[in-house]
């Protein structure tokens, strides 16, 4: 019997490394916004974090510290790269910018959406409720859910084997969430578990989601504060 006998293809022993490698991408929601007028403030530029969300993305680059990270993405807007922003340099990496984990489109964009003094009180506003469940006022959850699927896709590519780190928003965090456990996907903002700077972490064992695990290194936050 030869070597070639007993020895088994390369492909196989690579393709079954693959299927036990664990990959974890954290989805990390960005930390406080600088918002002293309380506006929705979705995609506006210039919105950068306050202090104390500075003070939120360096605690959660401190837990990190210690994890195998080898790939950071953030969204475009300012506030998520900020908050990206000390976990690439204690890891010594780049920050990646992916549009798909950009803030949702939102027709309120720019108003206070405030109980009692906002945008919501007005009836010219009130048919961009007409339809709760798409929803009606902004991007599709659908649409949402796909993009974000896509950008924790690239993640895992990019640091297979390893640890991922990707800034996003409350929204799109969330949505992402409640899709990948099979939950229907308009909900009552009010409830969402999805703190400042919380991480959403997505466990995979080869290509396969085997746990998501959320907790929250920079502390609790109401979700129904506005501009948070």
């Amino acid at each position: 019997m030869t070597d070639a006998d007993i020895t088994p293809p390369t492909d196989d022993i690579d393709t079954d490394a693959s299927a036990q490698t664990t990959t974890i991408v954290h989805v990390l929601r960005h930390g406080e916004v600088h918002n002293p007028r309380g506006i929705l403030y979705g995609r506006l530029p210039g919105f950068r974090l306050s202090v104390h969300g500075e003070s939120q993305a360096r605690t959660v680059a401190s837990v990190l510290a210690g994890h195998d990270v080898t790939h950071v993405a953030a969204s475009p807007l300012q506030r998520a790269q900020e908050t990206a922003t000390p976990i690439a340099r204690a890891h010594r990496l780049p920050i990646v910018t992916d549009e798909n984990l950009i803030e949702a489109g939102n027709e309120f964009e720019g108003l206070k959406v405030s109980v009692g003094d906002g945008a919501l009180s007005r009836p010219r506003h009130w048919w961009k409720l007409r339809d709760p469940f798409t929803p009606s006022w902004g991007e599709p959850y659908l649409q949402i859910a796909h993009r974000m699927l896509a950008a924790v896709g690239n993640a895992r590519a990019a640091a297979r084997g390893h640890e991922a780190v990707v800034v996003s928003h409350q929204l799109p965090v969330w949505t992402l969430r409640r899709f990948l456990q099979g939950e229907r996907l308009w909900h009552d903002p009010r409830h969402r578990q999805c703190a400042l700077a919380s991480l959403t972490s997505l466990v995979y064992s080869g290509d396969t989601l085997v746990d998501i695990v959320y907790s929250e290194p920079a502390g609790a936050s109401d979700p129904r504060v506005t501009g948070a």
